[in-house]
Protein backbone atom coordinates (compact mmCIF):
# COMPACT_ATOMS: atom_id res chain seq x y z
CA UNK A 1 0.00 0.00 0.00
CA UNK A 2 1.35 3.41 -1.06
CA UNK A 3 1.35 5.73 2.48
CA UNK A 4 1.54 9.57 1.78
CA UNK A 5 3.19 11.59 4.14
CA UNK A 6 3.76 15.05 5.14
CA UNK A 7 6.47 16.99 7.20
CA UNK A 8 6.23 19.98 8.80
CA UNK A 9 9.43 21.88 10.08
CA UNK A 10 9.67 24.18 12.50
CA UNK A 11 12.09 26.20 14.45
CA UNK A 12 16.01 26.72 12.87
CA UNK A 13 18.08 25.79 9.98
CA UNK A 14 19.65 22.82 12.18
CA UNK A 15 16.40 21.31 12.70
CA UNK A 16 15.70 21.58 8.91
CA UNK A 17 18.70 19.51 8.26
CA UNK A 18 17.54 16.81 10.57
CA UNK A 19 13.72 17.03 8.55
CA UNK A 20 15.62 17.08 5.24
CA UNK A 21 17.35 13.51 6.85
CA UNK A 22 14.02 11.98 7.97
CA UNK A 23 12.72 13.10 4.31
CA UNK A 24 15.51 10.96 2.66
CA UNK A 25 15.18 7.91 4.57
CA UNK A 26 11.31 8.10 4.07
CA UNK A 27 12.02 8.69 0.27
CA UNK A 28 14.28 5.45 0.16
CA UNK A 29 12.02 3.12 2.28
CA UNK A 30 9.11 3.70 -0.57
CA UNK A 31 6.93 6.22 1.06
CA UNK A 32 5.36 9.01 -0.97
CA UNK A 33 5.92 12.55 0.17
CA UNK A 34 3.04 15.29 0.17
CA UNK A 35 3.03 19.01 0.65
CA UNK A 36 -0.09 19.18 2.31
CA UNK A 37 -1.07 16.58 5.70
CA UNK A 38 -5.02 17.47 4.79
CA UNK A 39 -5.51 14.01 3.16
CA UNK A 40 -2.05 12.42 3.92
CA UNK A 41 -1.71 9.15 5.82
CA UNK A 42 0.79 10.77 8.89
CA UNK A 43 2.46 14.17 9.37
CA UNK A 44 5.53 14.13 10.85
CA UNK A 45 6.09 17.56 13.02
CA UNK A 46 9.88 18.45 13.92
CA UNK A 47 9.58 20.86 16.29
CA UNK A 48 11.29 23.48 18.05
CA UNK A 49 11.49 23.90 21.96
CA UNK A 50 14.02 26.55 22.58
CA UNK A 51 11.72 29.76 23.58
CA UNK A 52 8.11 30.39 24.25
CA UNK A 53 7.44 31.25 21.30
CA UNK A 54 9.17 28.65 19.73
CA UNK A 55 6.94 26.14 21.79
CA UNK A 56 3.39 27.56 21.48
CA UNK A 57 3.96 27.54 17.68
CA UNK A 58 4.96 23.69 18.07
CA UNK A 59 1.76 22.81 20.35
CA UNK A 60 -0.10 24.97 17.90
CA UNK A 61 0.83 22.99 14.98
CA UNK A 62 0.05 19.66 16.86
CA UNK A 63 -3.37 20.88 18.27
CA UNK A 64 -3.96 21.93 14.61
CA UNK A 65 -3.21 18.15 13.20
CA UNK A 66 -5.22 16.98 15.68
CA UNK A 67 -8.32 18.99 14.23
CA UNK A 68 -7.44 16.88 10.93
CA UNK A 69 -7.27 13.93 12.17
CA UNK A 70 -10.22 14.01 14.70
CA UNK A 71 -12.21 14.97 11.46
CA UNK A 72 -10.77 11.92 9.73
CA UNK A 73 -8.40 13.75 7.01
CA UNK A 74 -5.38 13.00 8.57
CA UNK A 75 -4.09 9.46 9.74
CA UNK A 76 -1.05 9.45 12.19
CA UNK A 77 1.11 12.13 13.80
CA UNK A 78 4.56 11.74 14.72
CA UNK A 79 6.16 14.24 16.60
CA UNK A 80 9.89 14.59 16.51
CA UNK A 81 12.73 17.01 17.37
CA UNK A 82 13.64 19.77 20.57
CA UNK A 83 10.10 19.85 22.16
CA UNK A 84 9.59 16.32 22.41
CA UNK A 85 13.51 15.84 24.09
CA UNK A 86 12.79 18.70 26.29
CA UNK A 87 9.52 17.91 27.35
CA UNK A 88 9.59 14.22 26.90
CA UNK A 89 6.76 13.09 29.69
CA UNK A 90 4.63 16.40 29.31
CA UNK A 91 3.73 15.79 25.37
CA UNK A 92 2.91 12.40 25.84
CA UNK A 93 0.18 13.24 28.61
CA UNK A 94 -0.79 16.47 27.06
CA UNK A 95 -1.19 15.78 24.10
CA UNK A 96 -2.94 12.29 23.49
CA UNK A 97 -3.60 12.52 20.18
CA UNK A 98 0.11 12.00 19.18
CA UNK A 99 0.89 8.59 17.63
CA UNK A 100 4.45 8.55 18.10
CA UNK A 101 7.54 10.53 19.75
CA UNK A 102 11.48 10.65 19.02
CA UNK A 103 13.76 12.53 20.58
CA UNK A 104 17.01 14.51 18.78
CA UNK A 105 19.13 11.59 19.33
CA UNK A 106 16.74 9.05 16.87
CA UNK A 107 16.05 10.56 13.71
CA UNK A 108 17.60 8.02 12.36
CA UNK A 109 14.44 5.76 13.63
CA UNK A 110 12.03 7.55 11.68
CA UNK A 111 11.27 4.92 9.27
CA UNK A 112 10.54 2.25 11.57
CA UNK A 113 8.99 4.54 14.32
CA UNK A 114 6.24 5.33 11.02
CA UNK A 115 5.64 1.66 10.40
CA UNK A 116 5.22 0.76 13.78
CA UNK A 117 2.40 3.49 14.03
CA UNK A 118 0.82 2.35 11.09
CA UNK A 119 0.67 -0.73 13.14
CA UNK A 120 -0.96 1.10 15.78
CA UNK A 121 1.88 0.68 18.02
CA UNK A 122 3.04 3.99 19.68
CA UNK A 123 6.80 4.61 19.61
CA UNK A 124 8.44 6.42 22.49
CA UNK A 125 12.20 6.86 21.57
CA UNK A 126 14.56 8.96 23.32
CA UNK A 127 18.28 7.92 21.72
CA UNK A 128 21.79 9.30 22.98
CA UNK A 129 21.93 12.88 22.33
CA UNK A 130 25.44 12.83 22.88
CA UNK A 131 26.40 10.07 20.09
CA UNK A 132 28.54 11.33 17.00
CA UNK A 133 26.46 13.65 14.25
CA UNK A 134 24.98 10.44 11.94
CA UNK A 135 26.38 10.87 8.43
CA UNK A 136 23.02 10.38 7.02
CA UNK A 137 21.73 11.82 3.38
CA UNK A 138 19.31 14.70 2.79
CA UNK A 139 16.94 16.16 0.53
CA UNK A 140 17.43 19.45 0.15
CA UNK A 141 14.35 21.62 0.22
CA UNK A 142 16.17 25.23 0.59
CA UNK A 143 17.35 25.06 -3.31
CA UNK A 144 18.12 24.61 -5.70
CA UNK A 145 20.98 27.00 -5.89
CA UNK A 146 21.57 27.52 -2.10
CA UNK A 147 21.72 24.98 1.40
CA UNK A 148 22.53 24.82 4.86
CA UNK A 149 26.06 23.25 5.24
CA UNK A 150 25.96 21.69 9.49
CA UNK A 151 29.37 21.13 10.47
CA UNK A 152 28.81 20.12 13.94
CA UNK A 153 26.08 19.78 16.63
CA UNK A 154 25.67 20.95 19.92
CA UNK A 155 26.95 23.19 22.33
CA UNK A 156 29.26 23.20 25.29
CA UNK A 157 28.73 27.02 25.90
CA UNK A 158 26.10 27.09 28.07
CA UNK A 159 25.38 30.46 28.10
CA UNK A 160 23.10 30.89 31.63
CA UNK A 161 19.87 31.95 29.37
CA UNK A 162 19.96 28.92 27.55
CA UNK A 163 18.90 25.13 27.03
CA UNK A 164 20.50 24.46 23.34
CA UNK A 165 22.92 22.32 25.51
CA UNK A 166 20.58 20.01 27.90
CA UNK A 167 18.01 19.73 24.32
CA UNK A 168 20.70 18.55 21.85
CA UNK A 169 23.85 17.71 24.27
CA UNK A 170 27.23 18.21 23.84
CA UNK A 171 29.34 19.85 21.64
CA UNK A 172 30.35 17.28 18.69
CA UNK A 173 32.17 17.97 15.05
CA UNK A 174 31.64 16.62 12.18
CA UNK A 175 34.64 14.74 10.36
CA UNK A 176 35.71 17.43 8.07
CA UNK A 177 35.99 14.30 4.95
CA UNK A 178 32.65 13.72 5.66
CA UNK A 179 31.45 17.66 5.53
CA UNK A 180 33.77 18.00 2.54
CA UNK A 181 32.38 14.90 0.70
CA UNK A 182 28.71 16.47 1.42
CA UNK A 183 30.02 20.10 0.18
CA UNK A 184 31.06 18.15 -3.53
CA UNK A 185 27.81 16.12 -3.62
CA UNK A 186 25.80 19.84 -2.83
CA UNK A 187 27.86 21.26 -5.46
CA UNK A 188 26.74 18.22 -8.01
CA UNK A 189 23.63 18.74 -7.81
CA UNK A 190 23.72 23.03 -8.54
CA UNK A 191 24.38 24.55 -5.35
CA UNK A 192 26.00 27.37 -5.55
CA UNK A 193 26.11 28.84 -1.58
CA UNK A 194 26.99 26.74 1.18
CA UNK A 195 25.62 28.33 4.60
CA UNK A 196 27.87 27.14 7.16
CA UNK A 197 26.27 26.28 10.62
CA UNK A 198 26.44 25.31 14.18
CA UNK A 199 25.48 26.40 17.57
CA UNK A 200 28.95 27.62 17.41
CA UNK A 201 30.92 27.19 13.92
CA UNK A 202 34.20 28.76 15.81
CA UNK A 203 34.49 25.93 18.00
CA UNK A 204 34.93 23.41 15.26
CA UNK A 205 37.27 20.89 15.23
CA UNK A 206 38.38 21.36 18.87
CA UNK A 207 36.54 18.18 20.03
CA UNK A 208 38.15 16.13 17.65
CA UNK A 209 41.51 17.20 16.08
CA UNK A 210 42.17 19.60 19.36
CA UNK A 211 42.15 22.79 17.61
CA UNK A 212 39.88 25.56 15.56
CA UNK A 213 40.19 23.89 12.49
CA UNK A 214 36.75 26.16 10.61
CA UNK A 215 39.79 28.29 8.97
CA UNK A 216 41.39 24.99 7.64
CA UNK A 217 37.49 23.97 6.60
CA UNK A 218 36.80 27.03 4.67
CA UNK A 219 39.62 26.82 2.90
CA UNK A 220 38.88 23.07 1.54
CA UNK A 221 35.62 24.01 0.58
CA UNK A 222 36.30 27.16 -1.38
CA UNK A 223 38.88 24.86 -3.74
CA UNK A 224 35.34 22.49 -4.57
CA UNK A 225 34.08 23.66 -7.73
CA UNK A 226 30.66 25.24 -8.58
CA UNK A 227 30.61 26.46 -4.81
CA UNK A 228 30.64 30.42 -5.03
CA UNK A 229 29.74 31.56 -1.93
CA UNK A 230 30.63 30.53 1.57
CA UNK A 231 28.18 31.86 4.33
CA UNK A 232 29.20 31.77 8.33
CA UNK A 233 26.38 31.52 11.24
CA UNK A 234 27.07 32.09 14.46
CA UNK A 235 30.55 32.56 15.63
CA UNK A 236 31.57 33.27 19.24
CA UNK A 237 32.83 36.56 19.53
CA UNK A 238 35.64 34.92 21.93
CA UNK A 239 36.78 32.14 19.61
CA UNK A 240 38.20 34.40 16.53
CA UNK A 241 41.80 33.84 15.90
CA UNK A 242 43.98 35.99 12.87
CA UNK A 243 44.14 32.69 11.16
CA UNK A 244 40.42 32.85 10.67
CA UNK A 245 40.19 36.80 10.08
CA UNK A 246 42.69 36.15 7.78
CA UNK A 247 41.05 33.23 5.90
CA UNK A 248 37.84 35.35 5.94
CA UNK A 249 39.31 38.64 4.75
CA UNK A 250 41.75 36.65 1.92
CA UNK A 251 39.23 34.18 0.71
CA UNK A 252 36.65 35.49 -2.10
CA UNK A 253 34.73 32.91 -1.63
CA UNK A 254 34.15 33.43 1.87
CA UNK A 255 30.78 36.43 1.59
CA UNK A 256 32.11 39.35 3.76
CA UNK A 257 28.95 38.69 5.99
CA UNK A 258 29.10 37.62 9.38
CA UNK A 259 27.08 36.22 11.98
CA UNK A 260 28.24 37.04 15.28
CA UNK A 261 26.06 36.72 18.14
CA UNK A 262 26.67 38.80 21.15
CA UNK A 263 23.69 38.80 23.27
CA UNK A 264 24.34 42.13 25.31
CA UNK A 265 27.46 44.43 25.79
CA UNK A 266 27.53 44.98 29.78
CA UNK A 267 29.90 43.42 31.84
CA UNK A 268 27.78 42.55 34.58
CA UNK A 269 25.06 41.16 32.24
CA UNK A 270 27.38 39.20 30.01
CA UNK A 271 29.21 37.72 33.15
CA UNK A 272 26.28 36.45 34.80
CA UNK A 273 24.93 35.06 31.48
CA UNK A 274 28.34 33.47 31.68
CA UNK A 275 29.06 34.83 28.08
CA UNK A 276 33.27 34.76 27.66
CA UNK A 277 34.60 38.07 27.20
CA UNK A 278 33.67 41.29 27.95
CA UNK A 279 32.04 44.81 26.38
CA UNK A 280 35.68 45.76 25.72
CA UNK A 281 36.14 42.71 23.86
CA UNK A 282 33.39 42.96 21.81
CA UNK A 283 33.86 46.53 20.87
CA UNK A 284 37.73 45.11 19.95
CA UNK A 285 36.79 42.36 17.81
CA UNK A 286 34.06 44.46 16.04
CA UNK A 287 37.09 47.09 15.04
CA UNK A 288 39.66 44.31 14.22
CA UNK A 289 36.96 42.90 11.98
CA UNK A 290 36.13 46.25 10.07
CA UNK A 291 39.74 47.16 10.20
CA UNK A 292 40.62 43.79 8.36
CA UNK A 293 38.06 42.82 6.21
CA UNK A 294 37.17 45.69 4.06
CA UNK A 295 32.99 45.92 3.53
CA UNK A 296 32.21 43.39 6.04
CA UNK A 297 28.93 43.43 7.49
CA UNK A 298 28.04 42.50 10.70
CA UNK A 299 24.90 40.70 11.91
CA UNK A 300 24.14 39.94 15.69
CA UNK A 301 21.45 38.30 17.81
CA UNK A 302 20.69 40.31 21.15
CA UNK A 303 18.49 39.98 24.17
CA UNK A 304 16.40 42.34 26.10
CA UNK A 305 15.81 42.35 29.63
CA UNK A 306 18.18 40.15 30.68
CA UNK A 307 18.55 39.36 34.44
CA UNK A 308 20.43 42.58 35.98
CA UNK A 309 19.13 44.40 33.14
CA UNK A 310 18.05 47.87 34.94
CA UNK A 311 17.66 51.02 32.58
CA UNK A 312 21.73 51.85 32.99
CA UNK A 313 22.64 48.97 31.72
CA UNK A 314 19.71 48.78 28.78
CA UNK A 315 20.87 52.28 27.87
CA UNK A 316 24.47 51.23 27.62
CA UNK A 317 23.47 48.76 25.09
CA UNK A 318 21.68 51.44 22.86
CA UNK A 319 24.63 53.72 22.88
CA UNK A 320 27.03 50.88 21.76
CA UNK A 321 24.42 50.56 18.70
CA UNK A 322 24.60 53.52 17.87
CA UNK A 323 27.94 53.60 18.02
CA UNK A 324 29.21 50.05 16.33
CA UNK A 325 26.21 50.44 13.25
CA UNK A 326 25.77 46.77 13.50
CA UNK A 327 24.24 46.05 10.38
CA UNK A 328 21.70 43.44 10.63
CA UNK A 329 20.39 42.54 13.96
CA UNK A 330 17.73 40.39 15.82
CA UNK A 331 16.57 41.10 19.01
CA UNK A 332 14.34 38.38 21.27
CA UNK A 333 12.56 39.68 24.71
CA UNK A 334 14.34 37.71 27.46
CA UNK A 335 12.74 34.25 28.05
CA UNK A 336 13.30 32.62 31.06
CA UNK A 337 13.79 29.09 30.58
CA UNK A 338 12.85 25.93 32.25
CA UNK A 339 16.32 23.87 34.01
CA UNK A 340 18.47 27.61 33.13
CA UNK A 341 20.36 29.35 35.96
CA UNK A 342 18.97 32.72 34.41
CA UNK A 343 15.38 31.58 34.85
CA UNK A 344 16.13 31.73 38.13
CA UNK A 345 17.87 35.07 38.58
CA UNK A 346 15.63 38.57 39.34
CA UNK A 347 14.76 40.26 35.73
CA UNK A 348 11.97 42.54 34.43
CA UNK A 349 8.73 41.72 33.57
CA UNK A 350 8.20 40.68 29.63
CA UNK A 351 6.64 43.57 28.54
CA UNK A 352 8.92 45.86 29.66
CA UNK A 353 11.74 43.34 27.74
CA UNK A 354 9.52 43.66 24.83
CA UNK A 355 9.11 47.52 25.25
CA UNK A 356 13.26 47.37 25.12
CA UNK A 357 13.30 45.05 22.28
CA UNK A 358 10.90 47.37 20.30
CA UNK A 359 13.23 50.33 21.00
CA UNK A 360 16.33 48.57 19.65
CA UNK A 361 14.82 48.13 16.87
CA UNK A 362 13.98 51.74 16.07
CA UNK A 363 18.08 51.84 16.44
CA UNK A 364 18.79 49.40 14.21
CA UNK A 365 15.86 50.09 11.64
CA UNK A 366 17.69 53.70 11.11
CA UNK A 367 21.09 51.98 10.84
CA UNK A 368 19.49 49.64 8.07
CA UNK A 369 18.26 52.83 6.49
CA UNK A 370 21.79 53.91 6.13
CA UNK A 371 23.19 51.54 5.36
CA UNK A 372 20.64 50.66 2.13
CA UNK A 373 21.02 54.20 1.22
CA UNK A 374 24.85 53.34 1.19
CA UNK A 375 24.53 50.94 -1.16
CA UNK A 376 23.13 52.97 -3.86
CA UNK A 377 24.88 53.48 -6.96
CA UNK A 378 27.32 50.48 -5.79
CA UNK A 379 27.29 47.28 -7.59
CA UNK A 380 26.91 43.77 -5.70
CA UNK A 381 26.29 40.04 -6.26
CA UNK A 382 23.02 38.67 -6.04
CA UNK A 383 22.15 34.99 -6.67
CA UNK A 384 18.69 35.32 -8.14
CA UNK A 385 15.83 32.83 -7.10
CA UNK A 386 13.26 33.60 -8.74
CA UNK A 387 11.30 35.93 -10.80
CA UNK A 388 8.67 37.58 -9.63
CA UNK A 389 5.04 38.07 -11.46
CA UNK A 390 3.70 40.28 -9.31
CA UNK A 391 6.62 42.61 -9.46
CA UNK A 392 7.38 41.74 -13.08
CA UNK A 393 11.16 41.61 -11.78
CA UNK A 394 14.24 38.86 -10.96
CA UNK A 395 14.54 38.68 -6.80
CA UNK A 396 17.34 37.58 -5.48
CA UNK A 397 19.76 37.95 -2.09
CA UNK A 398 22.68 40.10 -2.34
CA UNK A 399 25.79 38.62 -0.70
CA UNK A 400 25.07 40.71 2.69
CA UNK A 401 21.63 38.82 2.97
CA UNK A 402 20.95 35.84 4.81
CA UNK A 403 17.46 33.31 3.58
CA UNK A 404 14.52 34.44 5.82
CA UNK A 405 16.28 36.72 8.29
CA UNK A 406 17.62 39.77 6.04
CA UNK A 407 16.02 41.48 2.93
CA UNK A 408 15.87 40.78 -1.16
CA UNK A 409 16.84 42.46 -4.13
CA UNK A 410 14.24 43.27 -6.75
CA UNK A 411 16.00 44.18 -10.12
CA UNK A 412 15.85 43.85 -13.87
CA UNK A 413 17.65 42.05 -16.15
CA UNK A 414 18.40 38.81 -17.97
CA UNK A 415 18.15 37.18 -14.29
CA UNK A 416 18.11 32.89 -14.49
CA UNK A 417 17.12 31.16 -11.16
CA UNK A 418 20.61 29.88 -9.12
CA UNK A 419 22.84 32.43 -10.81
CA UNK A 420 25.48 34.65 -9.24
CA UNK A 421 25.00 38.22 -11.10
CA UNK A 422 26.20 41.53 -10.86
CA UNK A 423 23.43 44.13 -10.22
CA UNK A 424 24.03 47.92 -9.81
CA UNK A 425 21.74 48.96 -6.80
CA UNK A 426 19.10 52.13 -8.02
CA UNK A 427 16.99 52.45 -4.90
CA UNK A 428 15.27 51.33 -1.81
CA UNK A 429 11.57 50.68 -1.63
CA UNK A 430 9.51 51.68 1.79
CA UNK A 431 9.86 48.04 2.85
CA UNK A 432 13.71 47.87 2.92
CA UNK A 433 14.57 45.64 0.15
CA UNK A 434 17.07 47.01 -2.54
CA UNK A 435 15.98 47.69 -6.16
CA UNK A 436 18.27 47.49 -9.00
CA UNK A 437 19.61 46.35 -12.37
CA UNK A 438 22.04 43.53 -13.89
CA UNK A 439 25.59 44.56 -15.06
CA UNK A 440 26.85 42.92 -18.00
CA UNK A 441 30.53 42.46 -17.40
Amino acid sequence: MDRTISLISLGCAKNLVNSEQMLYLLIEAGFTLVPDPDGADAVIINTCGFIDAAKSEAIDTVLEMAELKKSGRLGKIIVTGCLTERYQDAVMQELPEIDAVLGVGSFGDIVETVNKAFDGEFVSRFGDKNAPVEETPRVISTGPSWAYLRIAEGCNNFCAFCAIPYIRGRYRSRDMENILDEARELAEHGVKELIVIAQDITRYGTDIYGKRSLAELCRKLSEIDGIEWIRLHYLYPDQFDDELIDEIASNSKIVKYLDIPIQHINNSILKAMNRRGTGDDIRKLFAELRRRIPDVVLRTSLISGLPGEGETEFEELCCFLKEAKIERAGVFPFSPEEGTPAAKMPHVDYEVAQRRADLIMEIQASVMDEFNASLVGKTLEVLCLDYDENEQMWVGRSCYDSPDIDGLVFFEGNGGEGKILDVTITAVSEDGNLIGEEVYL
